[in-house]
């Protein structure tokens, strides 16, 4: 069980605070059910109102900040995704921002920053759905890398590629 105060990854949502833990007054909700509150660390200012047991989306606490150095100093050796069917890529894509791993994160990032590569060269547009997934990809991760290693989310990019390019 989380704490108030604790940052999770709420599936879809990114980072979020656990602002409350408890019931909710609200007509045809069980006062027994207990739920958290969210805030979004970033974009929607919103609440989410979840139960501590619910199953169906993934929540975990964000990395620490050990895990957060381990990942990066890791990410020239995380694979791409192996997408060999071009039909199939959108659902890999999603399947991969569903896990809420930082390092299925990274495999797309990698991938569609390679295919990105290969598709200029071969004078052709980036995809839509390449520019969809890098962007939520890239979005999850630095958030929650933000997070975790005590920095400014409009730094993390760079700092991530300075320290991969280091290693």
């Amino acid at each position: 069980m989380f704490e108030v105060g604790d940052f999770i990854v709420y599936g879809a949502s990114g980072v979020c605070e656990v602002k409350s833990i408890g019931s909710l007054d609200i007509d045809g909700v069980s006062n027994e059910t207990i739920f958290y509150t969210l805030i979004p660390k970033y974009g929607k200012s919103s609440e989410i109102f979840t139960p501590v047991d619910n199953k169906r989306i993934v929540m975990r606490h964000v990395m620490s900040e050990e895990q957060a150095r381990m990942l990066l100093s890791e990410i020239k050796s995380i694979e791409e995704l192996g997408v060999t069917n071009e039909k199939k890529r959108e659902q890999e894509y999603k399947e991969a921002i569903s896990t809420c791993d930082p390092r299925s994160w990274v495999s797309i990032i990698k991938t569609i920053y390679t295919r990105k590569v290969q598709r200029t060269a071969a004078g052709k547009k980036v995809t839509s759905s390449d520019m969809k997934y890098i962007s939520l990809a890239e979005d999850h991760l630095y958030g929650e890398l933000a997070v975790s290693l005590h920095m400014d989310r409009d730094k993390v990019k760079e700092y991530v590629e300075e320290t991969v390019e280091k290693n």
